[in-house]
């Protein structure tokens, strides 16, 4: 079947949608008051990425109808994306009004220049010259100035004017060093209960003087906020005499001078000064061009400290041990006993990296293999990398160079492993390497035996605190030999390994996900019992969105949980009634992706790296895998059932993306994040009985037939 473009909705549009989940977050007042003022931080920071990649995008295809005379239908989403940006950002201005006031009856105030005491403002600028003057180079805007080479994507900047009796005017940029002085400055009070911040942009802005004062000659002076967004992708050269990693290097440049995508400046800016920058930066047509209010990058309140009660913040959840792993004298044995599942940030990260740590010493131990996407700043994962070469382990690590924002970074990671006698691949310059693998060989009664890390999210330790995604540990032959096999096929492209068990973008998981959607199809149209339950990140592939239409068109009860973009429309007669999709958003970032067949009961169950949008399937190599051990099968399922339930977190994800939450009725309270640590606690501790809070853990859903351990 072809899809009617009026079936699908548009991915800008669905991705806004999703935003606006995040935005309600900072909305919700079961949300502590410090984590809802943060939650106006991701926002933000989503909302530059949005427009760096995704406005970008459009601009593009606009530009390319133009050329070639034709009409995508970019212009019309364009539009209708801001016309959504512009209303969320009106939301959002009334939401963080909202929140000062909250905040100033917890006796926590967010003050500019003009509300702070005249003895604050001696503090305040006393702070500004010891502390924040000395990072301060202003730009003074001359013909000759290239402001779109001088402005950097990740700043913010107060645009100054000076003028003598409101003549002679110039103008200067100042970039606020949010990278060396704290955002948030809090201010001393003469009531000790009064808590005063300050964000950095008003200190800056009461040391105006100490900036200007006796090099220019002014009566006026006036600072106001702007901030610009650049398209973020670049041409990734493939000139044979420079090496992949200086392409990288040389094209990340091309990153820094890109055109802008959008332009934001305070309303309170006369519109000459406006005027004046939008020449300077040579905005088109096409470019978002939006006043605001006086703030830009509020993705810094992402940080927002909490100078109030501990109560303003997210009761802590410690990470649970896993019991496989403590039970047994080593990782490794563990492993040898059965499969080990872990789900973070609800069990510990500690495993993977003991894991590593092992392995650098254990004489045992002939070689470590991995894939590194992200990692943290102060990576133990590099670390024991390192330590493991220094010991004479043969170390190869794959380094993915085009990890978008993360380029610089792995570029750095990549020469340091290389120094230390690690060997370093990049893979191929026209495949992202997105899976999560490590493979560790070791001689056990001098027979070679492999060890698998198969996983959703990366090898973090910061983002295993706060993203949720699932490990597997294996030493199933089946399985080793074909990770294997994907890192065979990484430095060695012109093979072609056959992959009978795990899914491999992009050598066979678009034609595996179709045979397991078909094979549900066929049993629902000869009467038996289909299902199909489906958790991503995003949906957008339209080959498997037309799939799920046939699916549900045949009677297949289909289950999707999709946190970000859903281009597929559910509870269309005819079409799609078959098809429920919700959405959770929370204080954990859903992550993990999961595929369940129910198979006429013998149920197929699979966890991936790869979300099912066309770039994973075709573009990437990404690494899915089956779970075999029946005890984790049905663990998997029942932390599904627990997110199917979830009746205070979960957004309906419906035709026309309006994000209402799912409707508890007289059902009780079932927030899934909080209801999964409560499960897995007891899985893990079971004598351990008393929950940290009242869930419905306990009841068995019907949704997955095959689940039983919920209660074991």
């Amino acid at each position: 079947m072809s899809i009617d473009s009026n079936n699908l909705i548009p991915k800008e549009l669905s991705w806004l949608a999703f935003n606006h989940r995040v935005l309600q977050e900072a909305q919700d007042k079961t949300v502590p008051l410090i984590e809802r003022v943060r939650f106006l931080g991701i926002y933000s920071s989503n909302q530059d990425e949005f427009f760096k990649v995704k406005i970008a995008e459009l601009k593009r295809r606009i530009m390319i109808d133009e050329e070639n005379n034709q009409d995508s239908g970019a212009k019309k989403i364009l539009k209708d994306s801001l016309a959504k940006v512009k209303q969320f950002a009106a939301e959002f201005d009334t939401t963080y009004h909202a929140l000062l006031k909250e905040l100033e009856s917890h006796n926590i105030y967010l003050w500019d220049e003009t509300e702070i005491t005249e003895d604050q403002k001696d503090w305040v600028k006393a702070y500004f010259k010891k502390n924040v003057l000395q990072h301060i180079s202003p730009v003074v805007l001359k013909k000759n100035v290239n402001l779109i080479s001088f402005l950097k994507d990740k700043y913010t900047y107060l645009a100054v004017k000076m003028s003598k009796n409101n003549k002679d005017e110039k103008y200067a940029l100042i970039e606020i060093p949010s990278d060396k002085v704290p955002r948030f400055i809090q201010v001393p009070s003469q009531n000790k209960k009064d808590k005063v911040l300050m964000i950095l942009d008003n200190v800056i802005r009461v040391g105006l003087d100490d900036i200007f004062r006796g090099l220019f000659d002014y009566t006026e002076i006036a600072a106001y906020s702007i901030k610009m967004n650049r398209d973020a992708e670049y041409d990734l050269s493939s000139q044979m005499d420079r090496s992949f990693i200086e392409n990288i290097s040389v094209s990340l440049k091309q990153r820094l001078d890109a055109v802008p995508v959008r332009f934001a400046y305070d309303k309170e800016m006369p519109k000459s000064m406006v005027k004046f920058l939008l020449q300077k930066l040579s905005m088109n047509d096409f470019d978002s061009v939006m006043d605001g209010g006086r703030y830009h990058n509020f993705k810094d309140f992402i940080s927002f400290p909490n100078v109030g009660k501990e109560t303003l913040e997210n009761n802590k959840l410690p990470a649970l041990n896993s019991k496989d792993f403590d039970e047994a004298k080593n990782i490794f044995e563990a492993i040898q006993k059965e499969d080990v599942l872990l789900y973070y940030p609800y069990h510990s990260f500690r495993y993977f990296t003991e894991l590593l740590r092992q392995a650098s010493y254990d004489p045992a131990v002939t070689s470590i293999k991995i894939n590194i996407y992200r990692v943290a700043s102060n990576s133990r994962v590099i670390e024991s990398l390192i330590d493991a070469a220094n010991n004479g382990k043969h170390v190869t690590v794959v380094v993915e160079l085009k990890a978008r924002f993360d380029e610089e970074n792995n570029i750095q990671w990549a020469s340091t492993l290389t120094e230390a006698g690690v060997k370093v691949l990049f893979g191929m310059p026209s495949l992202k390497i997105h899976s999560k693998l490590c493979l560790i060989t070791r001689l056990e009664n001098d027979v070679p035996v492999r060890y698998a890390h198969i996983g959703t999210g990366n090898f973090n330790e910061k983002t295993a605190k706060i993203y949720t995604d699932f490990a597997l540990f294996t030493k199933n032959e089946q399985l080793t030999k074909e990770v294997e096999n994907v890192f065979e096929f990484i430095e060695y492209p012109y093979i072609h390994p056959k992959f009978e068990n795990l899914l491999v973008s992009p050598i066979n998981s678009r034609k595996k996900l179709v045979t397991l959607i078909d094979n549900e199809i066929k049993n629902a149209k000869e009467g038996f019992t289909a299902q199909i339950l489906v958790k991503v990140n995003n949906l957008v592939d339209k080959q498997l969105i037309e799939k799920l239409y046939e699916a549900s068109q045949a009677g297949v009860d289909i289950k999707l949980i999709v946190r970000g973009m859903c281009t597929l429309r559910p509870g269309v007669k005819g079409l799609s009634e078959n098809i429920k999709i919700i959405s959770i958003v929370d204080r954990f970032l859903e992550h993990p992706r999961v595929m369940y067949f129910y198979n006429n009961g013998n149920g197929r169950l699979y966890i991936s790296s790869a979300d099912w949008m066309t770039r994973n399937l075709d573009y990437r190599i990404e690494v899915g895998t089956p779970i075999l051990s029946k005890r984790l099968k049905e663990r998997i399922l029942n932390i599904l059932n627990i997110q199917f339930e979830d009746n205070m977190k979960a957004r309906i994800i419906d035709k026309h993306q309006e994000n209402k939450y799912v409707n508890r009725g007289n059902k009780k309270r079932v927030r899934s994040q909080i209801a999964i640590y409560d499960y897995l606690k007891k899985v893990e501790n079971p004598i351990e009985i008393t929950p940290t809070t009242k869930t419905a853990t306990s009841k068995k859903s019907k949704s997955v037939k095959n689940s039983k351990e919920v209660n074991s």
